[in-house]
């Protein structure tokens, strides 16, 4: 659905692999709406992580955002066995790596937008990243933005609540007791991971600006502990815009609180020297 709208507004859809759509915005914004881009090489280049089980028209709302703003967009979908067992995560960390430093992007300032599961799949590209600070330090320095929206962070019981609520939300604790189990059982394999990549990635080498969206109510996200890593992130002096609500919906606060979001990310993006249309989704 989001490939057939997109080629019906000017934007080509590529299919490069079963979980990677590269959008191809062929509309020439006016100057003002991308103040960064000289040419097509160097354009921005939009790298969005969805969450598990996301719709095409839910995605199709934020890649608009980007659309009207001139940028390209590659959606990265993630597998929820990529989570369970996590070498298959920084597999697919890897092979992300590898696109982003093939010729068609390697010359691409890069903004990222991820969003609950997909902060995990950016976790192992930076995993991967840091093993080999110095073959990857080009890409990491073209990372120009990064805005996070309903990350999983806190305890096992909020990554296990999520599996429930994502996989099969009619058997959510069920699914949930049951992963707790698993991360129990094959602690070595699944959690020890999990904390790497969480480790890496609060200690990125990675300095852009960063943006936050968050809520109070989020069972899968612990807003206190995602409020203590920003204070870190800032100490280090990593310029981050955060955005809270008391009460809104996990990877849904565009759809409960459009005006506000819309607002929030648009100021974010005319920091960078982008400015999107104004226009209603």
């Amino acid at each position: 659905m989001l490939a057939r709208m997109a080629l019906t507004r000017g934007i080509l859809a590529h299919r490069l692999s079963k979980n990677v759509t590269f959008y191809v915005n062929e509309l020439t914004p006016p100057a003002s709406r991308l103040q960064y881009q000289t040419s097509d090489d160097d354009k921005p280049l939009m790298l969005m992580l969805p969450w598990l089980g996301s719709r095409p028209q839910a995605v199709s709302k934020y890649c608009e955002i980007y659309f009207r703003t001139g940028l390209d967009v590659l959606v990265v979908e993630s597998e929820v066995q990529e989570f369970l067992w996590p070498r298959w995560g920084l597999e697919h960390g890897k092979k992300l790596l590898e696109l982003l430093q093939s010729e068609r992007f390697a010359s691409r300032p890069i903004l990222v937008h991820a969003f609950s599961i997909g902060g995990y799949t950016f976790a192992q590209l930076l995993v991967y990243a840091s093993e080999d600070t110095e073959k990857y330090q080009l890409l990491t320095k073209r990372i120009i933005g990064q805005v996070y929206d309903s990350l999983v962070v806190g305890s096992l019981e909020n990554m296990a609540t999520g599996l429930g609520k994502t996989i099969i939300p009619r058997w959510e604790t069920l699914v949930k007791q049951v992963s707790l189990l698993y991360f129990s059982m094959f602690k070595h394999q699944t959690v020890d991971y999990f904390n790497t990549g969480l480790e890496v990635f609060w200690n990125n080498p990675i300095t852009a600006p960063a943006l936050f969206f968050y809520c109070e109510n989020d069972e899968l996200s612990s807003a206190q502990t995602l409020e203590e890593h920003i204070d870190l992130w800032r100490k280090r002096g990593i310029d981050v815009t955060a955005k809270k609500w008391k009460d809104s919906t996990h990877a849904g606060h565009l759809k409960s609180h459009q005006q506000e979001y819309l607002t929030t990310i648009n100021s974010f993006l005319h920091s960078l020297c982008m400015a999107p249309l104004k226009s209603k989704m």
